[in-house]
């Protein structure tokens, strides 16, 4: 068995995980939002989110963001908690939004992730 291949697998999928929560809001900070009326934001598709979701999301598919937002909040202040089903769609939302010039908004990560945070509130 070659262990240099093992261990060099095994140091990309630790540095991709890594990478990817290094992205994500924490669970303190999303608590002190949640609790002072942030919106949270499910990207994922309509069939995804009929299928499950938090009670207090508001669903605006990845593709939609741009349009779905504006016609939901006026103003860029608003605090925005953003997630999907896996913490990818939510990152490349979180991006469009900046580029958008929304100031608070936030990756919260996995579907999973954000119902953990949630309904610790």
């Amino acid at each position: 068995m070659n262990w240099t291949g093992v261990f060099i697998f095994a140091g990309v999928v630790a540095a991709f995980i890594l990478l990817k929560r290094a992205g994500q809001i924490s669970a303190k900070s999303a608590l002190d939002h949640l609790k002072n009326g942030a919106l949270v934001i499910d990207v994922r598709s309509p069939d995804e989110f009929n299928s499950g979701h938090l009670p207090q999301a508001v669903n605006i598919p990845l593709d939609e963001i741009e349009t779905g937002l504006a016609r939901l909040t006026p103003g860029k202040n608003r605090v925005l908690l953003l997630h999907c089903l896996s913490g990818t769609r939510s990152a490349f939302a979180k991006s469009k939004l900046k580029r958008l010039g929304y100031t608070n908004v936030f990756n919260l990560g996995s579907f999973g992730r954000a119902r953990k945070i949630v309904n610790s509130v």
